[in-house]
C-alpha cells in the first residue's frame, strides 16, 4: 500500500458530498417523523412541486418507465405523501398530488438543507459561497442539467 494516497478529484468529492447530504437529510427527516421517505422518492416529489401530474407525464419528464413511477406513486400514496383523484373532465385521468403530509416533508427537508447551507456560509463566508454557486452552476450546465433543475425534471441517477 502506498505511503500517501493522492487526493480525491473534485467530481468524486462532489458525489461523496451529495451522498452524505442525502444521508443527513434522511436522518433528520426520520427524526421529524418522516422515516419512511427515501432519497429516491424525491424525484417524484420534486416533480409534484409544480402541481398535480399524470403518471405518464412524470415518467416522460423524468426519463424513467411508467411502471417505475407507478410503483413509487403507489408507495408514496400508501405512506400518505401523495394522493390520486379522478379528473372531473376525464374519468380516465388520475392526477397525482402532494398531500399535506407530503408538503410538510418537503418543508422539513428544505429547512434541513437551509441549515446546512447557513452553517457552510458561516464557515467559508458569503464570497466563497458565491464562488461555489458559480462552480456548481457551471457543472450543472456542463452536464446539461440546468433546465432539468429549474423544471424539477432531473432524471433519477443510476443505482449503484
Amino acid at each position: 500500500m502506498p505511503d500517501e494516497l493522492p487526493p480525491a478529484d473534485l467530481i468524486s468529492e462532489i458525489r461523496l458530498i451529495g451522498a452524505a447530504v442525502n444521508r443527513h437529510v434522511a436522518d433528520r427527516l426520520a427524526d421529524a417523523g418522516f422515516a419512511d421517505l427515501r432519497p429516491g422518492h424525491g424525484y417524484v416529489v420534486q416533480r409534484l412541486l409544480t402541481g398535480p401530474q399524470q403518471i405518464t407525464a412524470m415518467a416522460a419528464n423524468l426519463g424513467i418507465s411508467q411502471q417505475a413511477v407507478s410503483k413509487t406513486v403507489k408507495e408514496l400514496g400508501r405512506l400518505g405523501f401523495v394522493s390520486q383523484t379522478i379528473d372531473d373532465g376525464d374519468s380516465r385521468r388520475r392526477p397525482v398530488a402532494l398531500t399535506d403530509r407530503g408538503r410538510d416533508a418537503v418543508a422539513q427537508a428544505r429547512t434541513i438543507r437551509a441549515d446546512i447551507e447557513r452553517r457552510l456560509t458561516a464557515a467559508v463566508g458569503e464570497a466563497d459561497m458565491a464562488s461555489a454557486r458559480m462552480v456548481i452552476a457551471a457543472l450543472l450546465s456542463q452536464l446539461g442539467l440546468t433546465e432539468h433543475v429549474a423544471s424539477r425534471t432531473v432524471p433519477a441517477p443510476f443505482e449503484d
